[in-house]
């Protein structure tokens, strides 16, 4: 496996840092991520994300969605069965889990469900009006701005 050296980046750049530090995050923990469970990211619209994680054998109580510093963290923890049972064979899988989502600025958590297996997180990107990109109309005329005072008038 390579490994980048970001340092340079952070001597040349002001501000970017979180963009490295994803980076740096993303390829250092290539191999290391867990298969289990396995999850699928959709996007919906241009802006509607949904991500489905295939949780059979956990119910609603044991599931937990949490969203902390831009991260969308969804963990389980199955009560342990007290009945003593006999298996021929064990392929259904109810161990603990945590797994991690880096979410991007402005991506926002709008609902969870559980249904028929499956654990369903929508996201939306809602980018505030300040951040959006806005039209500055033209005029062809030349128009006396408010604050500045005409010489004529004063005198």
């Amino acid at each position: 496996m390579r490994t980048y050296d970001f340092a340079p980046l952070y001597r040349a750049t002001v501000g970017f840092d979180q963009i490295a530090d994803l980076m740096d995050r993303v390829l250092t923990t290539e191999g290391t991520q867990p298969a289990y469970p396995p999850y699928n990211i959709e996007k919906l619209d241009d802006d509607a994300y949904r991500i489905s994680i295939a949780v059979a054998g956990f119910s609603d109580a044991d599931l937990s969605v949490e969203v902390r510093q831009n991260a969308l963290i969804v963990s389980a923890n199955k009560a342990e069965d007290d009945t003593a049972r006999n298996y021929l064979h064990r392929g259904i899988a109810t161990r603990a889990f945590e797994r991690r989502f880096h979410l991007a600025d402005h991506v926002q958590v709008t609902g969870a469900a559980h249904v028929d297996g499956m654990l369903n997180i929508d996201l939306m990107r809602e980018v505030p009006d300040a951040l959006k990109p806005r039209q500055i109309s033209i005029s062809s005329t030349k128009q006396i701005q408010k604050d500045v005072v005409d010489t004529n008038s004063v005198n």
